[in-house]
Formats: structure tokens, sequence, C-alpha cells
């Protein structure tokens, strides 16, 4: 892994994962994962959250080269998730003077993971705005809660002026990954952090209060250039406000006659002046990617066989996905399709309702095996209602 700089008296000792292909067990992760540690030396030596047992022993080697010889004197918890603090009990137990720092919940939650001996005289127990000074550093304390776990808080760092953030700015893929920061730090807030908006807008008012240089979260790379970038995107992304103006044409079809259609379908939109049309096949397709598209785009079109008097499978686990992330606030059109009992339009229909601020556009398309000429001009409809809405 390449040397991550931040500052002289603050270094990065976490480690790449390129071996993992599945974060927390159901995300594709083709260029790996980063687990982000850092620490902080000063009168007083601070660590900054452990990382998984992946790579435990790269971390222990990392941060033992870092303290050259020294003993931490606390241990700052900001996340419980595993991937973040598998590696608790061991400092604590190798360094029975160090201190742990958190709030309330950190502490209720670490006896359902931990043997940490001594722990009610090892606390340090902090609540919103509290203080912890290091020497020139000090730490000044925000709670984040459900972002996305209840007892997340974040750090800010005041006199170089860095905000640890936990999961909060996290990307998907290795630090020495060469790729925009966008997609999959896109993918990753949409599926880990996307249900939790509310409390995501709540952690930013509190951001920008303070006077940021740098922001290090618990994956992904540090952000030290156009912080106003990443906070834009955050703000977009947790307000359910449409990332980009464009189509998404998110097609479940069993033998290929929905997905011709679709295909029918994005020629038209294009034909008729849709600058940005995106279809996928959902049986092929990522389901994060899919799920993150749905939340980038300004209007969706739903399109599926009908499936066991129901909806095709895997449009059934796309909306069940948006559903479990507060999905809203867009325009949407549904295409079913069925032999002798089309349902999934229904099926779709009745799931979408139930989402706040979803606007169906007429006409519910109903193709019966393949696509007609009939069914074609109802294509034609949709496509100009759809594109009818600013």
């Amino acid at each position: 892994m390449k040397d991550i700089f931040i500052s002289n008296d603050i270094i990065y000792i976490g480690a790449d994962d390129k071996e993992i292909d599945l974060f927390e067990n159901q995300y594709n992760v083709p260029n790996g994962i980063s687990y982000n540690s850092y620490l902080i030396k000063d009168e007083k030596i601070a660590v900054m959250d452990t990382i998984d047992k992946r790579k435990t022993k790269e971390w222990i080697n990392n941060l033992e080269n870092a303290l050259d010889g020294k003993s931490p004197d606390y241990l700052v918890i900001s996340h419980l998730e595993p991937d973040h603090a598998y590696n608790i009990e061991y400092l604590s137990k190798k360094y029975p003077e160090m201190k742990l720092v958190g709030n309330d919940k950190t502490f209720a939650f670490i006896p359902q993971f931990f043997n940490i001996p001594n722990l009610e005289e090892r606390k340090v127990l902090v609540k919103e705005g509290d203080t912890l000074s290091l020497g020139k550093h000090t730490l000044k304390f925000f709670m984040a809660p459900m972002v996305h776990w209840p007892e997340v808080m974040v750090e800010y760092e005041e006199y170089e002026k860095i905000l640890f953030t936990a999961d909060g700015f996290g990307k998907f893929g290795s630090l020495d990954t060469d790729e925009p920061w966008d997609d999959e730090a896109r993918r990753y807030y949409i599926n880990i952090v996307g249900k939790y908006g509310l409390q995501v807008q709540n952690l930013l008012k509190k951001a920008s209060t303070l006077d940021i240089k740098m922001i290090c979260p618990l994956h992904g790379p540090i952000l030290k250039d156009n912080l106003e970038h990443y906070i834009n995107k955050y703000n977009i992304w947790s307000s359910y406000t449409p990332e980009e103006d464009g189509i998404f044409i998110a097609c479940s079809s069993i033998h290929g006659n929905t997905f011709e259609a679709c295909k029918v379908l994005k020629e038209i939109l294009e034909k008729n002046g849709a600058k940005k049309v995106i279809l996928s096949d959902l049986s092929r397709a990522d389901m994060a990617e899919s799920v993150a598209n749905a939340f980038r785009y300004s209007k969706i079109i739903f399109a599926a066989s009908s499936y066991n008097f129901g909806v095709f499978t895997p449009m059934k686990q796309l909306l069940m996905h948006l559903q479990e992330r507060n999905f809203q606030n867009r325009t949407v059109g549904i295409i079913e399709n069925g032999t002798w009992a089309p349902t999934a339009g229904k099926c779709m229909q009745d799931i979408l309702v139930a989402m706040k601020n979803i606007n169906i556009i007429d006409p519910l398309v109903t193709i019966r095996s393949r696509l007609n000429e009939e069914s074609k001009l109802k294509l034609e409809e949709l496509s100009k209602n759809i594109l009818e809405i600013c």
C-alpha cells in the first residue's frame, strides 16, 4: 500500500484488504476495501479506532512501528462495528493503562462484543461538545447516532482542523485503487448509510460550524482537497434529492422479451430528447449499483415480468432495497409483462405507493409476452409523459 501522509503528528496505521470479495457479506468490492485507523502522537497518544480481524497482523505492525516503543494513552472508539472495532480487546489487554474513550451507547455495547479488563475504571465517557486534550492537539466530540449505528460519534481535531468521520465519507476500494471517488462513495453511502438521511443531515449541520481542512474516514481515501465537492455530494444523497437529471430503466426480464421492450423504450426516449438514459438488466447488474442508480437519477422506469402471480424476483429485491433505504422524491413509470395474467405492475405499484413523494405517471404499460404495435404506442406515450415532468 502506498504511504499515506496526514501530518507529522497524525499517522495512518490502517490497511488495505484486496482479498475480500463481499463487504458486509453482501456488497461486491472488486477493488477491495480499506480499513482506516490513525494514531495521534502528542504529550498523550491516542489511537483512533482499530480495524477488521482480516488485517489484524498488518495493523499491529503499523501501530507498533508508529508508537516506536511508547504506549497509547487513549483508544477513541468512534464506531463499534467489527470492521473497525475487532481489535479493541487485544489492544486493551496489551496496554492495561490505556483509557477507552466513548459515549454512553459505546460502553453499553462493548460487553456484547468484548471482555475488557477493568472496563469501568478505564472509561472516558464523552458527550456532545466535550473535548479531550492530548497536548497541542485537542479532540472535540460530536454525536452522530444512526450514521449508521446508534453509538457512532465523530471527532474534530482542533489544532490541525481534521474531522474524523467514522463511516461518513467512506468509499469502497483500497487506497491504492486509482478510480473516481464519486461512484464507489455513492454506492457505499446509499447502500450502507442511505436509510439515515435525516441523521446525516443533522451531522452535516454540525460540521458546517467547523473549519475543516481534512476529512479522515474509516474507509476510503483521506480527503484533503475540494472538500466542498464531497460535502455537497453528501448533502444531495442524504436529502434524497436527485443527483443528476436522467432516466434509469431498471429491468427484470425472465426470457428477454421485457428487456427487448426496454431497449426499444431507451431508443424512443433518446429520440424524443432524453439526454441520459441508463438501462440495466437487474438479473446481471450489481444490485448495490442498481440501488445507487435509482437514487442518482431523477426519473426511474421499473419494468418487470410477472412471476408466481407477483413480480419477478430481481425487481422485487430492488424495490425492497429501495424501501429499506427511504427511497423518495422521484418520478417513476411502470412496465409489466405477462402472458396470461400480468401481475407485476400492481405489485410494483403497491410497493412504490408506500414510499414518500413517488409520482407514478401514466400509462402503466402492459406487454403480453412480447412488444407489439399497440404496446409500442404505449411506450411512446410513457416516454412523452415522463419527459414532460421537470
